[in-house]
């Protein structure tokens, strides 16, 4: 990926809540297409090799969430955090982690992620394909900018982190607000 590239066209299949459902697990499906979740918005977009897992947990997750604010000073209007796991997993991480700004995208079958290629084997810990770690921030559906960890290969033997970091996006958005000075 790089910027100008507009998203590729998926479905992704969520499980919401909704209280008409009832019972002790009051959640259905419904299908949200890339076209929902950016047509009409500039987001920041960032993906992580699976939910759960200490950096993603740690650091990205929550601080993305924390300066949830800022972003939006600097023209953000969603936050969304993607992983190649399935609905029921990024909802449950999600409560757990007390998540109220970022929304969670589930690509359970990666097909998202096989098409922008960063779908990367992690079999060296027993994940299978998963997310190489990234970000982005997507105007209406395009890319705007990218920042992609480097060494992105199968069986990688670290996890890297910083470049997809929500400092980094808000150092280039905030530096991208700055007026451009008279000569």
């Amino acid at each position: 990926m790089k910027p100008g590239i507009a998203l590729p066209e998926v479905t992704f299949r969520t499980r919401v809540r909704d209280e008409a459902v009832g019972g002790p697990n009051p959640f259905r499906w419904q299908d949200m297409t890339t076209a929902d979740y950016f047509k009409g918005k500039r987001v920041v977009l960032f993906s992580l090799p699976g939910a759960f897992t200490p950096t993603c947990s740690t650091y990205q997750l929550p601080g993305f969430e924390d300066n949830f604010a800022k972003f939006q000073e600097l023209g953000i209007d969603e936050i969304y955090c993607m992983s190649v796991n399935d609905s029921f997993v990024m909802n449950k991480w999600a409560q757990m982690q007390e998540i109220k700004n970022v929304k969670v995208i589930p690509d359970g079958s990666g097909e998202f992620t096989r098409k922008i290629g960063m779908l990367v084997a992690k079999d060296n810990l027993g994940f299978g394909m998963r997310s190489w770690r990234y970000a982005a921030i997507v105007n209406n559906g395009v890319v705007e900018a990218w920042f992609e960890e480097p060494g992105r290969c199968d069986n990688h033997g670290e996890d890297p982190y910083g470049e997809s970091s929500p400092e980094t996006l808000l150092a280039y958005l905030e530096n991208a607000a700055k007026p451009v000075a008279a000569e």
